[in-house]
């Protein structure tokens, strides 16, 4: 029950249903209890602390990141159940870097963002595009407009290779983010090959 109201709420908090989501999450984590494995309650508090970005709550999410870090950490409880098995701490930075970024916290965001990319398999073409993508925004936001951009070319050029409504979406939030710097000359370059991405 706790799994299906914690995806659910994910559901929700990414398709313009943000209070609802918010909602869903905190009961996945109330109807999991203390006692969940640890896999289990870190994914359900890192859902949580998503869905309070989602709805601009800073500090609650915050301490949600801080909370799903500290289940991950108790050794001595029951095995995590078989859908929990790709929960780990990489998984959790890679959620604490989009919170960051989604807070407009670059200084955060940036380090934990590249730290992660760079140990990642970048064989995983999607994941790594997703998260190229929440670099970039964070770069634009730390008034890094030339760095953004290499992201961006970066995100746009893997997305095209995959039949991704995700990574689409995506660069095109980047390509938005860059607009604001269009009198750069690389965000410039980059709006002006893939402006019309936007209009998809």
């Amino acid at each position: 029950m706790a799994q299906l109201a914690g995806s659910l709420g994910y559901h929700l908090s990414n398709s313009g249903r943000e209070r609802e989501g918010l909602e869903l999450a905190k009961a996945a984590v109330a109807e999991a209890g203390p006692d969940a494995p640890a896999a289990t309650r870190a994914l359900f508090l890192d859902r949580v602390a998503w869905a309070h970005t989602r709805v601009g709550e800073a500090q609650p999410a915050l301490r949600a990141l801080g909370q799903a870090h500290a289940a991950l950490d108790v050794t001595d409880g029951a095995p995590a159940p078989s859908w929990a098995y790709w929960v780990n701490r990489e998984e959790l930075e890679i959620m604490d870097a989009r919170v960051f970024t989604e807070l407009r916290r670059p200084l955060r965001a940036v380090p934990l963002l590249q730290d992660v990319l760079g140990r990642y398999n970048a064989t995983h073409a999607r994941e790594v595009a997703l998260y190229r993508s929440w670099l970039a925004v964070a770069l634009a936001d730390a008034n890094e407009p030339e760095q953004a951009a290499e992201e961006a070319r970066r995100v746009i050029d893997t997305s095209g290779d995959l039949s991704s409504e995700r990574t689409a979406e995506r660069a095109r939030t980047v390509l938005h983010r860059l607009k604001e710097y269009k009198d750069v000359p690389e965000a410039r370059e980059v709006l002006t090959e893939y402006g019309h991405l936007l209009l998809t």
